[in-house]
């Protein structure tokens, strides 16, 4: 069976999550073979790129590339000037972005839909990305064979917006995909940002955009100063996205986009991590976090409910609490080690590699 599978995610500027999923789908793929199980044909494609080293060429997969740029071939897609490419059984695109495919011989489409949060929260995001959203929304409703979703939440959503139940299936992300940590190299960014020695510290991953909710995690913070003794400084993990610049108040720093081994290195050294987003499909840091070993306050998603402490993300004084109870009870960060610990080996990117080739393969 042969599968494009479709990465221009790893074009963007700002990757994300999806970007994650992609490497992570491609590693399992690959641990699978090398346990010498069956595995489809495998080939990936992207935009066209300058940047050296290609970041698809780490997937370990061949590559298809296109002469166009990423926005202008999504584009090209939207509006149906350019086809996927022939002779495969199976095109699975890890976003929302994927090439039409047309005649009596064309590929099983199937796409990843991560979530749905432009329409929860509509506010979080900005004209253009709501716009497009909503039109990819349609044509997958309209002509996608299959969509993979990461939660059964997502599927609801995508239920309720008009897709038929036999054609969405739940497939959970993995866990296991952080790097060897540079504690060095993490050690000298903490102690550039004016966190020295071995003083605990909350750390925060995401993207600078609205949906993260940064704003109230800060007003939360500092409420959370005012009421401790000896407060931990927090440390904000990620590239700047879109929306109002967001001023860190007293405590906190921006330490803008790390490589993965100095991220890896942040979450395995942070006293916990604090990740309240007004919405996800699934969430990843939490997960990561929890793969650290490093305590986990979120707010409600599929990846850590019953595994973190879980606060409001509408609610300041919730994330507050949660924060001060968080650093303050270290049974209670114990017991969130250990939770974390469960969480994270039952999901693996094997495991969601092996779920996706048997739907694959019962579609194609």
């Amino acid at each position: 069976m042969r599968v494009l599978l479709v990465v221009e995610q790893l074009r963007r500027r700002v990757p994300g999550g999806i970007a994650t999923y992609a490497r992570g789908l491609c590693r399992g793929l690959l641990e699978m073979a090398e346990g010498g199980e069956e595995t489809p044909e495998v080939e990936l494609l992207a935009a066209m790129t300058a940047e050296r080293p290609d970041p698809v060429d780490a997937l370990g997969f061949p590559k298809r590339l296109s002469r166009l740029p990423d926005r202008l071939l999504i584009r090209a897609w939207e509006h149906g000037l350019i086809t996927g490419p022939r002779g495969f059984d199976l095109l699975h695109s890890t976003s929302m972005a994927i090439p039409p495919s047309r005649g009596p011989h064309r590929p099983v489409s199937v796409l990843t839909v991560h979530d749905l949060a432009w329409r929860r929260f509509p506010h979080a995001y900005n004209a253009r990305g709501t716009a497009f959203h909503e039109r990819a929304l349609v044509r997958l409703i309209r002509h996608a064979d299959h969509v993979v979703v990461p939660s059964s939440p997502v599927a609801d959503d995508l239920v309720e917006a008009g897709l038929g139940e036999d054609r969405v299936s739940v497939i959970a992300e993995g866990s296991d995909h952080l790097v060897a940590p540079d504690l060095d190299r993490a050690g000298l960014l903490l102690r550039s940002l004016g966190i020295l020695g071995d003083v605990p510290y909350l750390l925060s991953v995401g993207t600078l955009e609205p949906r993260k909710n940064l704003g109230r995690l800060f007003s939360a913070y500092e409420l959370y100063r005012r009421q401790v003794r000896e407060p931990w400084p927090l440390v904000v993990v990620g590239p700047k996205g879109w929306g109002p610049r967001l001023s860190p108040p007293p405590g906190a720093v921006l330490a803008g986009r790390v490589d993965e081994p100095v991220l890896a290195a942040l979450y395995r050294a942070a006293g916990a991590v604090a990740y309240v987003p007004l919405y996800e499909g699934f969430g990843l840091p939490p997960l990561e976090a929890m793969a650290s070993g490093t305590p986990v306050l979120a707010s409600p998603m599929p990846s850590a409910d019953g595994f973190a402490l879980v606060v409001d993300p509408t609610d300041v004084g919730s994330i507050a609490g949660g924060i001060v109870q968080l650093v303050s009870d270290e049974a209670l960060r114990r017991e969130l080690v250990e939770l974390g610990h469960e969480r994270a080996a039952c999901l693996t990117w094997a495991a969601a590699a092996r779920h996706h080739a048997e739907l694959w393969r019962s579609l194609g």
